[in-house]
């Protein structure tokens, strides 16, 4: 790889096991990963249904959110990998916290939803999926999502308390977000949603955010479980000068 004059490469944290940012794999992952959510995009626009022209749009719906949230994370990576820039990669880091969790419950809830009865996630005016559209739609994104995590980013820093107000932060404003919808269109974006009650929707939202909150603690221990875990630096090596201590190997 050939790094620019004036330019280093950001420090790798000693967990990373593969080069990011980087013009090799990391660069590839980030590229077909956004050449899987572009097809998607243009599915919606290719094959359009009544909620192309209602309120709200597809991002009445979890998984387009999610896909749009997937792709910004990815976006920043690629660009983070052309230039090799460290502040890009951190902010694609960052990212990524909310869009890997997100993109696991998406996955949980629709292909767990779909094993129990279709129609509770696929309303009959809307044209069947093809299998080609489906996984690029409910599997890719966390994939891909989870594969760069473990492959190519430094393990997570959020704790529980964090990650649980991150996705019930999320749940909340999806849940006004359809109700909002809903009041413009007459209908909801899911099935399920129109056979159940308000109390039952604050429900399934409150679990949802449980559930990615769980997403969130997972790949935490999945990471460690594939990478390591970071051993604590003792307090002789914390009092070194900064020049000596960077010298001392971490796991």
């Amino acid at each position: 790889m050939t790094v620019l004059p004036g330019r280093s490469l950001p420090e790798r944290h000693p967990l990373q096991r593969w080069p990011s940012p980087s013009r090799g794999a990391s660069a590839l992952l980030h590229s077909l990963g956004l050449c899987s959510f572009a097809f998607s995009f243009g599915y919606l626009v290719w094959n359009p249904n009544p909620i192309n022209d209602s309120y709200g749009w597809h991002l009445q719906y979890l998984t387009i959110i999610g896909l749009s949230l997937s792709a910004a994370t990815f976006a920043v990576g690629l660009l983070a990998d052309v230039t090799l820039s460290g502040r890009l990669f951190a902010v694609k880091n960052t990212l990524s916290v909310a869009s890997a969790p997100m993109e696991c419950l998406i996955s949980l809830l629709y292909w767990g939803l779909r094993m129990i009865d279709p129609k509770l996630v696929l309303p009959d005016w809307a044209p069947p999926l093809g299998l080609a559209a489906d996984l690029s739609f409910h599997a890719v994104p966390s994939l891909t999502l989870v594969a760069d995590l473990l492959l190519f980013s430094p393990p997570y820093t959020i704790a529980l308390p964090p990650a649980l107000g991150l996705s019930g932060c999320i749940a909340f404003g999806y849940w006004v977000w359809i109700e909002r919808c809903y009041r413009f269109n007459h209908f909801y974006p899911y099935p399920l949603f129109a056979i159940m009650s308000t109390t039952q929707r604050i429900g399934l939202f409150a679990f949802s955010a449980l559930l990615m909150t769980l997403s969130t603690a997972t790949l935490a221990w999945l990471y460690n479980a594939i990478n390591g875990r970071a051993k604590p630096i003792p307090d002789s090596v914390t009092t070194l000068p900064e020049d000596r201590r960077r010298g001392v190997k971490r796991e």
